[in-house]
């Protein structure tokens, strides 16, 4: 592991990194307009310190073991949670939107998530093996945890999604529409909540109109992350 110069271990150098990242994107986006380093020198290193602060403050040792942070480029989960960074920090940082293109469409082809760099996800999120997952334009809080095959989205009005701190969505989950989620929620596998708001501490069960909440006996910022 290599130390990033924010206190993260890196598996490969800050250069590496670059040409790794580089060769990506000039292989799978071959045009005219190749990414060069320059391109990439900016928004990469104010990742760096999202991503530190990010994962500090998730639960699994191959992100942080009580002392040091680390970023693994082949641990698949971490290197989406990268790219969505960086794709979203090269948006920021540039009018011409064509790096943060290449690197959202970089991250649908590598790992099968669909989250659009226009998308604010929260400071502390946590991705785990989330093929098949499309986040998007909702209003996002921290301690925000998905897994597979989930979506957020509108409504044919065009309505979003609003989700308080500490919500998980498990696989096949999905949260449509003018809904509010409040803090500490649980979401079971194959739910759908359409347009309905789901109070504090609840597991949620079921498809909208037919859900049903319960209390929860746990807490998402307690077990899943560290605050």
């Amino acid at each position: 592991m290599q130390d990033a110069g924010y206190g993260m271990k890196l598996s490969i150098d800050k250069e590496n990194l670059i040409q790794y990242v580089l060769g990506q994107i000039n292989t799978f986006f071959p045009d005219k307009t190749l990414v060069k380093k320059s391109d990439l020198l900016g928004p990469l290193n104010s990742s760096f310190e999202k991503m530190e602060n990010c994962f500090q403050h998730v639960r699994n040792k191959y992100f942080f073991d009580g002392e040091n942070v680390f970023f693994n480029h082949l641990h698949t989960d971490q290197y989406a949670m990268f790219l969505y960074i960086l794709s979203r920090n090269a948006f920021l940082a540039s009018e011409n939107h064509s790096l943060a293109d290449k690197l959202y469409a970089l991250n649908k082809a590598l790992h099968g998530i669909d989250v659009y760099y226009e998308v604010e996800l929260p400071e502390i999120f946590y991705f785990q093996h989330p093929v098949g997952t499309v986040l998007g334009r909702a209003k996002y809080a921290n301690f925000f945890k998905v897994y597979q095959n989930c979506t957020v989205g509108s409504n044919l009005e065009n309505q979003y999604p609003i989700l308080d701190e500490g919500v998980v969505m498990y696989g096949g989950s999905s949260i449509i529409g003018q809904c509010h989620v409040g803090s500490n929620v649980w979401i079971s596998a194959g739910t759908t909540l359409r347009d309905q708001d789901a109070p504090s501490q609840s597991v949620i069960f079921g498809v909208s109109p037919q859900i049903s909440f319960k209390p929860s006996q746990r807490n998402v910022r307690d077990d899943l992350f560290f605050v």
